[in-house]
């Protein structure tokens, strides 16, 4: 089985060496690092990461690379690469893609190992093995937070990226013992949860950290039914090759707004693998989340326009029809459609 780790980061990747330490597994599986070049953080990485199977792509190694396989004509196909963001992530996995990876692990650099979850162990047994149990919402959305043990009680909780449309947070569930294969497996977070800034700062936190924990994990594989979404965090989350042509990061910091890549990502992911007839989940493996601070009324305002999108796009995804045979003709066909539809 062919790993690759995909990391966007402009930091010291203490983590991907607690990882590597902790796991045989994700020491055999090959590193792919999106930076910016800084040659100081490079070398500390490069001591961190000694005898590690790692590349380092920068802007300068992410422009080689396009010069090498277009030529004259690279410049076209190197701007469809996000820059300067978390979605360049996108690049690693077309890398992930070419150089014909099994399973992608997408990891951010601020989440940290938790004991008795072996990383890429966790997230091959909840894709490749027939375990866990299924839930479906007739909202239409199931509420990932609701998969955690929280460190306290507190009145419905819901992740970055799950609409605010009140009928969409009904938890309105249905479970049964129905679970399978997946393509793709969104591990959950003790420490900070991935919540939003309108819902941290609720809580009072105003460097960007609230006082809600995430302690435990309740089940540790949830399938999510055909027509049921939920917000899908890239911080931890694997996925097989053949998801890649549909699971672009999207270009954020356009029209002010930030924070939606993965989670417009993952919706679009949904509607195609629901028409695939594949599955998708979520449960382990835990990582602890160790979010920097940061500035909270920032968040809050990149995130505000696409909130708003967000409770209009979700929609016009699901009353598409799609007629495709693969991730990528319907890729194809998803984005035409939006582009007509709006």
């Amino acid at each position: 089985m062919k790993v690759f780790i995909i990391t966007a980061s402009i930091n010291e990747l203490l983590n991907i060496a607690l990882f590597r330490s902790q796991s045989k597994a994700f020491e055999q599986s090959k590193i792919i690092i999106i930076d910016e070049g800084d040659a100081s953080i490079r070398r500390r990485n490069h001591e961190l990461l000694s005898n590690v199977d790692a590349n380092f792509y920068g802007p300068r190694e992410r422009k080689e690379w396009f010069r090498q396989r277009f030529g004259s004509a690279y410049e076209k196909y190197l701007s469809a690469i996000p820059e300067r963001c978390h979605a360049e992530t996108s690049f690693g996995f077309l890398v992930a893609y070419e150089e014909k990876a099994d399973v992608i692990i997408e990891l951010n650099d601020d989440v940290f190992p938790v004991s008795n979850y072996d990383l890429v162990k966790s997230h091959l047994h909840n894709l490749l093995i027939n375990e866990g149990v299924k839930v479906s919402s007739r909202c239409k959305w199931y509420n990932t937070i609701e998969n955690l043990v929280l460190n306290g009680e507190f009145s419905q909780v819901f992740p970055r990226g799950h609409p605010y449309s009140p009928e969409v947070r009904l938890e309105d569930y249905t479970w049964e013992d129905n679970c399978g294969k997946c393509v793709l497996n969104m591990g959950l977070w003790t420490g900070h949860p991935d919540l939003d800034g309108l819902t941290i700062l609720h809580y009072g936190g105003l460097n960007g950290k609230c006082n809600i924990k995430g302690k435990t994990l309740k089940r540790e594989k949830v399938v999510v039914s055909k027509g049921t979404y939920f917000a899908v965090c890239s911080m931890n989350t694997a996925f097989l090759r053949k998801c890649i042509p549909a699971f672009y990061q999207l270009y954020m910091n356009v029209f002010g707004i930030d924070r939606f890549d993965d989670i417009w990502s993952g919706i679009f992911l949904k509607k195609i693998a629901d028409h695939l007839g594949d599955s998708i989940c979520l449960g382990k493996p835990l990582v602890y989340h160790d979010k920097r601070p940061r500035n909270i009324f920032k968040d809050l305002k990149s995130e505000l326009e696409g909130m708003a999108i967000n409770e209009v796009l979700w929609r016009i995804v699901d009353s598409l029809e799609l007629n495709g045979k693969d991730y990528y003709t319907c890729y194809q066909e998803l984005a035409d459609d939006l582009e007509r539809a709006t």
